[in-house]
């Protein structure tokens, strides 16, 4: 099993990067080419999130991707160190400031997220927030001589 990690400081312009590496990674780990084009619009739905969210908290610290390459999937894994609410609740500025815009936001880019993505998990709690997505990959076909 093979892990890429890679770590950015929350900007705009370091999305573009991530996407890029996440869909090079992909595609050496054997995930189909017709599924590439949604890997970097996921990966880059969720580190945008990720980097808003530092954002509007002031967090400094860096965004967290992992790429994971197993024996019959690739996982990314985006991370982020915002406090969050649980999922789905609503409030006008809760603990971590968020308001409805925010948590509308926020829904809106998971729900992108699993509509381009079949198996992805969402987590978070006080201390951030994570999103893995996987895909299959395809064994590398045996070249015979």
């Amino acid at each position: 099993m093979a892990t890429v990690e890679l770590r950015f400081s929350a900007l705009p312009e370091h999305v573009r990067t991530a996407r890029l590496v996440a869909a090079a990674v992909a595609r050496r780990a054997g995930v189909d080419e017709a599924v590439l084009d949604e890997v970097r619009l996921a990966v880059g739905e969720a580190c945008s999130r990720a980097v808003g969210l530092h954002q509007s908290g002031g967090i400094t610290a860096p965004v967290m991707v992992l790429l994971i390459e197993e024996e019959k999937q690739f996982s990314i894994e985006v991370g982020d160190e915002a406090p969050h609410t649980v999922p789905g609740e609503r409030g006008s500025g809760g603990a971590d400031g968020a308001t409805d815009a925010d948590t509308e936001e926020d829904e809106m880019g998971l729900a992108v997220i699993s509509g381009l993505v079949d198996d992805v998990e969402v987590s978070a709690g006080e201390h951030g927030g994570l999103i893995r997505m996987t895909w299959p990959t395809t064994p590398p076909l045996a070249v015979l001589t």
